[in-house]
């Protein structure tokens, strides 16, 4: 019986679980349900209308009573008393009555004919924020050093008020771990101390649901210090003893307060005795006295230490927490139950509480116990059993929990409905789901019996359950990370018993917003212009929306900050726009963000506050306070000085000192009347400078230092100049500043001689000897004496040219370019001036070759120094050098050593002067070229190479030859036919071989080829010949390939067209022929034809009689200048033909007399046909093929008959064969004009008319003739013969 029970049971709590997910719809019968109340505890403002809340919905709408104090308020009995219209929320006018005579408890009561819902309990209780009974407040006179306690005491009010200590002047008094304040407001003091001295210690009570603010009276505090307080350790103000306890509800807030006094001021800290304190939940206030944790749990329960300690000891006190909890929900308030007829379920109402409350049962608002009888309805403790419900038994039920702490109320009702299934989620809804987010698709579905939820998408295939596709037991399909794949159609469908329900969902899943290029740190300039780009990428079918915002708010309204698509430009910045700058993208969807800071710089303010201090004979010392450095540190401080003795209106630097001092002590100079100034610098720039210092005048006195730069030389060879550099004005010391100037030569006891010079920095001695050494001083003398005795400084009087040239000069020769002159150094005494180098002065008289003319060539070797050989590099090989040297010095050269010559021996000649290809045949082919410019020597003989090249441009073997000296050219047999060769030829000398000069060219196709080509063009083949070498065009000397990259171009002129073929060595691809009439006017445009891929193509279009130029262009990229080759002059003979000329053959005459008889009678008959108005038998003609237009023509006998070749038989050109082999017209094509009376038809010479070959035939050859190839017909022989004809 036991496991039945619990069977049932599982059974029913099964069911439940499925009728939670269930919302009944409005247009469905159902008992009331409260949807909104009042708080049970309510507190009202006096001075305002009572408006008591009760809402409740229902079908059929439910009506509304009250009670008040337990027993039923008649509301139409207290006129100031009104329900609101279709509510029972009740609204009590306190104009006409007072507020707390409706100060009582209220439920509401919501029913209808399915059931009854009751309210909470509301007790209605109006705010209260009593005045201060009025007291006589003793001041407190106290010793310093020992604690007080100033009380406050506020008056109840509901709810309770807010303290806070205030002086009369209305701001807040300081707090610290010294002075604070208690959880009960008063202000608690370890130990005072004489500041504490005041007569305005006022507590205020501030009521928050009034928004009043009532004061104490004002409390005065004296504190003396005749006999201080001596220190001691810690004791407890509040808690009192050892031991306390405190009790806290669930969920409340636990605050535990310990206040010590002692002196020194101690510390407090808490522990947890029985475990660790609740770290998120945790915190300390009032400097550490108040222990703070939020949300309090059992856990919570235990014994809490507080210790106090200073220097001088310690104190404890242990807290014990006891923690109880009023009724609070374990899983959820009762939920309502909707059954199908014969369906059971449970209701349960669990709930927890310390201590454990009692739970009792209502239905329709009368206890359970009191209610009809219903045997499908069993009560156990907190659950309610419901089997084989049937119509008519729906109702409300409550369920009642309660303990000392409080008590919870909660309505579920139980309806009983037969419904089909029915979903409630919007038709057709779209979800737009952001990629790689959670997607929830929802199916809100009713029905009784609870509908059974599946979901397909697209086509329905199967239904969607497992991964990725989560599906909630409320109808909800989650896909926890949504994908593009995702996006589509998707269907929901309800079913149960009495039927099924479709909903189709869509979904889109989009591309997440994201900021590509964020906005960056900017450090700018005040008053100039900043830009932040914010660069964001979005789904194109979200409409994006860019936002700014400046530290989190919203962006000054400043036409000087100009938003863009993409980005925000402040202009003209100002100190007050540096910030954090956000950009945020937002779509409807989803927005992404990105910072940066704006930092403003600008140059420093001036310093300000100069001041002179320790002011002694030679020193002073400067202070300055620093400007605002905006933004940027100030690197540096520059100190500047005016003399305004000496330079009046002229600041000079005078020292600098780091950014981070703002002294400095300043060394001065005698006979100078100071003012000083500072500028400072930061990264941008130098301040204004500061306003000037007072001024700082020396005395003066002898100068310090004597004038530098001390120097002796001479202009002439006779004279010597002594030169220095002056002292300043701040060097001189004092008025009267001259120079002493002493000079003597360097030889032992020689007297100094002494001039003295003002106003001047150098002085000339003359008639001294030629470059001869002295010995100088310069003393600076003013009118308080003269500086320290100078250092002695040397130079030289004037220098002269030198009288001698080098000796024993000879030359070494290395090789044929390099020889190395040797020479004697000249004496010193002969130099007559500072030895500046040597000049080496060499020519080439000429070469030694019989056929190089003499040459005079001038070149100049400079060697600095003191050398005695140096090499003369770059000469040329078997050539007649002379050369001499010199000596110089700072006045000149000397005169030239003897002229000496020498022969450089022979070297490698250079390349030939040119390489021309000459009479190229089918195997053979003549070279010719020009001895080198440079022979460098004898020339004893050249090495001739080449090899052929295929068109991959690969290479061939090599062959050798070797040639004699006197040769210029050179012939090659048995070389292949069509086929380009690479030649390289170099000249020798007994110092072996030169650089080579390299040349291409191509032999001659065969003549059967050439044959062979011909007959392919007549019958139609578009093939192109190979090219025909002929002979390249000189080229310049020592140039082993022209600049440009086309060569060997040549014309042949055929019957089929002009056949151009060149060379070309550049790497461009692209090729075309353009070509003009030679004698064109300047208007007309070149005409052209592509050539890629080959390098020879046939001219068809050239009309004969005329010439053309013609020239080759390669194309490379858009970038890349145009390749042109030299034009070519082609000229077209009137007939190109390659056949023989019958024109005089006695068969060929019979022929065309024969032609022209029947041509006479086929046009008799035809006007014969059409004056009888009848109709020209075309395709009896054609079928019959008894017109010679349509048959071929035999060779031999020239008579018109079948014709055949190697191939199908073809149809002749300008006709088309159907399958069947038959020949069709239209009628429209039965006219004369296709038999020569068009306007294509032409008379001959002779008058005959052709013009059914010439005009009709060329005009279908035209459109279709060149479609395959075909064998010859009359026409195309006729057209051959037009000349004749």
């Amino acid at each position: 019986m036991m496991e039945r029970r619990m069977d049932a049971a599982l059974l029913v709590l099964f069911l439940v679980h499925l009728a939670t997910t269930l919302e009944v719809p409005l247009d469905l019968p159902q008992p009331p349900t409260i949807t909104h109340q009042s708080p049970k505890d309510y507190i009202i403002d006096p001075r305002e209308n009572i408006v008591i809340h009760c809402e409740a919905k229902g079908k059929p709408h439910p009506s509304f009573s009250w009670t008040r104090n337990g027993t039923h308020f008649d509301i139409d009995e207290d006129p100031n008393v009104t329900m609101k219209p279709h509510t029972g929320t009740l609204v009590v006018d306190i104009s006409r009555a007072k507020a707390e005579h409706y100060e009582c408890v209220y439920q509401c009561t919501a029913r209808n004919k399915h059931g009854t819902a009751v309210s909470n309990n509301i007790v209605v209780q109006q705010s209260r924020s009593p005045l201060w009974s009025k007291e006589t407040i003793k001041p407190f006179v106290i010793q310093e050093g020992v604690s007080l306690v100033l009380p406050c005491r506020p008056p109840a009010g509901l709810p309770p008020p807010i303290i806070f200590w205030m002086d009369d002047n209305f701001q807040r008094l300081p707090q610290s771990r010294r002075v604070s304040q208690s959880l009960n407001g008063d202000l608690y003091f370890s130990s005072v101390l004489r500041e504490d001295s005041r007569n305005d210690y006022i507590c205020y009570a501030r009521f928050p649901y009034t928004q009043t603010i009532q004061q104490k009276q004002p409390i005065t505090v004296t504190v003396l210090n005749q006999d201080p307080a001596d220190e001691r350790k810690p004791t407890f103000l509040i808690p009192s003893g050892p031991s306390s306890s405190k009790m806290v509800l669930r969920g409340q807030v636990l605050e535990m307060e310990c206040i010590a006094e002692g002196l020194p001021t101690p510390d407090i800290s808490w522990t947890k005795v029985s475990g660790d304190l609740p770290a998120k939940r945790t915190s300390f206030l009032h400097y550490q006295k108040t222990l703070q944790i939020v949300d309090a749990s059992e856990s919570d329960a235990g014994d809490y230490r507080c210790t106090s300690r200073n220097p001088l000891g310690s104190v404890h006190h242990t807290i014990h927490v006891t923690v109880k909890a009023a009724p609070y929900w374990i899983s959820g308030a009762p939920r309502n139950l909707v059954l199908a007829p014969g369906e059971s379920s449970v209701l349960t109402c669990r709930a927890s509480g310390t201590p454990k409350p009692s739970v009792s049962w209502s239905m329709n608002g009368v206890p359970i116990e009191n209610s009809p009888k219903d045997l499908s309805r069993k009560v156990e403790d907190d659950t309610i059993i419901f089997t084989d419900v049937q119509t008519g038994s729906s109702a409300v039920y409550q369920c009642n929990v309660s303990n000392d702490f409080g008590y919870l109320l909660s309505n579920a009702f139980v309806n009983v409905l037969s419904e089909p299934p029915r979903v409630l989620t919007q038709a057709n809804k779209v979800y737009q789901i952001i990629k790689n987010h959670q997607a929830l698709i929802d199916c809100a579905s009713f029905g009784s019996p609870i509908p059974k939820i599946t979901w397909f998408k697209d086509s329905r295939s199967s239904t969607l359950d497992g991964d990725p596709y989560i599906l909630h037991d409320n109808g909800t399909l989650e896909i926890h990370v949504a994908q593009a794949h995702n996006s589509g159609k998707y269907t929901c469908v309800a079913r149960n018993i009495l039927g099924i329900y479709e909903n189709h969902i869509y979904l889109e899943v989009k591309e997440p917003t994201r900021i590509l290029k964020q906005p960056e740190y900017k450090v700018v300039q005040m008053g100039r212009s900043v830009v932040f780009e914010c660069k964001v990428k979005h789904d194109p079918s979200l409409i994006p929306t860019m936002t700014w915002l400046k530290d989190d708010g919203e962006l000054p309204d400043d036409e000087r900050l100009i938003v863009d698509s993409d980005s925000l430009t402040i202009i003209d910045v100002t100190e007050s726009d540096a910030g954090v700058y956000t950009c945020i993208m937002n779509t409807t969807l989803d927005h992404d963000s990105a910072s940066a800071e704006l930092t403003v710089v600008e140059r420093p303010d001036p310093p300000t506050d100069l001041e002179l201090t320790d002011h002694k004979k030679r020193s002073v010392q400067l202070t300055w306070i620093p400007g605002d450095e905006h933004n940027s540190p100030i690197q540096k401080f520059l100190i500047q000085y005016e003399d305004s003795l000496h330079h009046r209106g002229h600041w000079h630097n005078l020292t600098e000192v780091p950014g981070t001092r703002t002294t400095a002590h300043l060394k001065l100079s005698p006979y100078i009347h100071y003012t000083f100034r500072v500028l400072a610098l930061n990264a941008v720039d130098f301040s204004r400078p500061s306003f000037p210092s007072r001024m700082v005048k020396t005395e003066s006195a002898a100068p310090d230092e004597n004038p530098t730069g001390v120097q002796g030389f001479g202009t002439e060879h006779d004279n010597l100049v002594i030169s220095w550099k002056p002292l300043s004005g701040l060097q001189s010391n004092g008025p009267g500043l001259h120079y002493k100037v002493m000079w003597r030569q360097k030889v032992v006891d020689s007297d100094w001689t002494t001039v003295t010079v003002a106003n001047n920095s150098k002085f000339v001695v003359s008639g001294t000897p030629t470059f001869v050494p002295y010995e100088l001083k310069v003393q600076a003398v003013n009118d308080h004496g003269a500086g320290p005795e100078p250092a002695i400084a040397h130079g030289y009087s004037g220098e002269d040219l030198p009288v001698a040239a080098p000796e024993n000069v000879q030359a070494v020769l290395l090789n044929s370019t390099l020889a190395e002159v040797h020479w004697d150094p000249v004496p010193s005494k002969l130099i007559r001036g500072h030895l500046k180098g040597y000049k080496v002065y060499y020519w080439r008289e000429h070469s030694l070759h019989k056929h190089n003319p003499h040459l005079m060539e001038n070149q100049i070797l400079t060697f600095s120094g003191n050398h005695t050989h140096r090499m003369l590099p770059g000469l040329h090989p078997f050539s007649r050098y002379s050369f001499n040297v010199r000596v110089y010095n700072g006045k000149g050269e000397g005169p030239p050593s003897p002229t000496l010559r020498f022969d450089t021996p022979e070297g490698v000649p250079g390349a030939p002067t040119s390489l021309v290809v000459t009479n190229p045949n089918l195997d053979s082919l003549t070279l010719e070229w020009s001895p080198p410019h440079d022979r460098n020597g004898r020339i004893t003989g050249y090495t001739l190479k080449y090899q052929p090249v295929n068109n991959s441009n690969e290479l061939g073997p090599v062959e050798e030859l070797a040639l004699p000296a006197n040769e210029t050219s050179v012939t090659l047999l048995n070389l292949k036919y069509s086929t380009r060769y690479k030649f390289y030829l170099n000249a020798k000398t007994v110092r072996g071989a030169g650089l080579a000069i390299s040349q291409e060219a191509v032999t001659i196709v065969d003549e059967a080829l050439i044959s062979q080509h011909d007959v392919d063009v007549g019958a139609g083949n578009t093939q192109t010949p190979h090219p025909i070498a002929r002979s390249p065009p000189r080229r310049p000397p020592h140039e082993a390939r022209p600049v440009n990259p086309f060569g060997n171009v040549s014309s042949l002129s055929g019957e089929d067209g002009t056949l151009i073929s060149w060379e070309y060595w550049g790497p461009e691809q692209n090729f075309y022929v353009e070509y003009i009439v030679k004698n064109s006017e300047g208007e007309e445009e070149w005409k052209k034809e592509l050539v890629n891929g080959t390098q020879n193509v046939m001219l068809k279009g050239l009309k004969g009689g005329l010439s053309y130029r013609v020239r080759l262009v390669a194309k490379g990229h858009h970038d890349q200048p145009l390749h042109l080759s030299e034009e070519l002059l082609v000229s077209v003979p009137a007939v190109a033909s390659r056949q023989v000329d019958i024109a005089t053959q006695g068969w060929f005459i019979g022929l065309m007399c024969a032609i022209a008889l029947l041509i006479l009678i086929l046009l008799i008959i035809c006007f014969i046909q059409r004056n009888k108005g009848g109709k020209y038998p075309v395709k009896e003609k054609e079928d019959a093929h008894t017109d010679p237009e349509f048959q071929p023509m035999k060779d031999d006998d020239c008579t018109f008959g079948e014709y055949s070749d190697n191939e199908d038989h073809k149809p002749l050109k300008g006709s088309r064969t159907p399958s069947n082999g038959t020949v069709k017209r239209d009628n429209s094509d039965d006219s004369l004009v296709d038999y020569g009376e068009g306007g294509d038809g032409q008379f001959n010479e002779d008058g005959s008319f052709i013009g059914q070959y010439s005009g009709k035939s060329a005009i279908r050859e035209t459109a279709e003739g060149h479609e395959s190839s075909e064998a010859p017909s009359p026409i195309n022989a006729m057209n051959s013969l037009n000349s004749f004809v």
